[in-house]
């Protein structure tokens, strides 16, 4: 399965995001005359964008060289789009457009000095992720925080995705479950845009479609998200609820595109705060009991 097909990545994109947006929401007039579009008509778009019907069809067709930054700039205001909408069309297009390609890395390991950075924050669960969302690093609060996506049954790295859709787990994990799945869906969806030959992702993205109708009918929505800051709620198994907030920034290190450390706190004097701290205490013995097991008791049968 490919990820992006550029020409009808472009043609779906500006096509369901044409298809949210009522005529009213776009100031358009309306005239006589049923309508068979619920959204906006591509020759709307087009006078809002202020190019030619049929250059802006040819366009939404995925036909795009030539076409200027200016004009992507005035078809993303004629359709309202977000930041991450405005940044993926670029993406799409940057993508549609012939180019040398190269063939990406499959690493999966970062530079010490971030997990040096994580280590270094021990009062906060910390990962570090890729837009595949496997998890490729975190502090001793981060592997415990996920500590269900890192002991399910994903394959190494912890995959977050895989983890949301595949495993049962996840429902109690997530009591937000479908607001996380959109979310995890919709970074991947960034991901690809970004980078249309990322094989890994593409083998990914196949397989949970293949095995997940949550995540084909997510996919299909062609959603994009930045994720820099929020709130998540968490279920741990060992230390229960946990309602944190979290700031996210881009790591570029290296050959490893798409990295982003994000760092979970909890507001002061909370219960989650509380938890936070039970969670470290939780980890430390843990710790423990994994570096100095118990002897076997003795048997005389044995």
């Amino acid at each position: 399965m490919e990820v992006v097909d550029s020409r009808n990545e472009i043609r779906e994109f500006l096509t369901t995001r044409r298809a949210r947006l009522s005529p009213q929401q776009a100031g358009v007039p309306l005239y006589g005359g049923r309508r068979r579009v619920p959204g906006l008509r591509r020759e709307e778009v087009a006078l809002l964008a202020g190019v030619s019907a049929d250059y802006y069809t040819r366009m939404e067709k995925g036909h795009v060289a030539g076409v200027s930054d200016d004009v992507l700039d005035a078809v993303a205001r004629a359709l309202q789009l977000d930041d991450a909408e405005h940044a993926h069309l670029f993406d799409l297009v940057r993508a549609a457009r012939p180019r040398r390609q190269t063939q990406r890395r499959s690493k999966t390991t970062i530079r010490p000095s971030v997990q040096w950075v994580l280590d270094a924050m021990t009062n906060a669960p910390a990962i570090v992720r890729n837009g595949r969302m496997d998890i490729l690093a975190s502090n001793s609060l981060g592997r415990a925080l996920y500590s269900p996506v890192f002991t399910g049954n994903s394959p190494d790295p912890a995959n977050i995705a895989r983890f949301q859709f595949l495993d049962p787990a996840a429902r109690d994990f997530y009591p937000g479950w479908d607001q996380a799945a959109d979310i995890t869906v919709a970074i991947m969806r960034t991901e690809a845009g970004r980078d249309p030959h990322h094989r890994q992702l593409t083998d990914l993205v196949g397989e949970l479609a293949t095995r997940s109708e949550e995540f084909r009918t997510r996919w299909a929505r062609h959603n994009v998200r930045l994720h820099y800051t929020g709130s998540k709620t968490f279920r741990h198994p060992a230390v229960g609820e946990l309602n944190l907030t979290y700031e996210a920034v881009d790591l570029p290190t290296d050959d490893l595109r798409g990295l982003n450390l994000t760092i979970y706190t909890a507001q002061p004097g909370s219960t989650s705060e509380d938890q936070i701290k039970l969670l470290a205490s939780w980890t430390a013995t843990h710790n423990q009991v994994r570096a100095n097991p118990r002897p076997a008791k003795y048997s005389e049968h044995t």
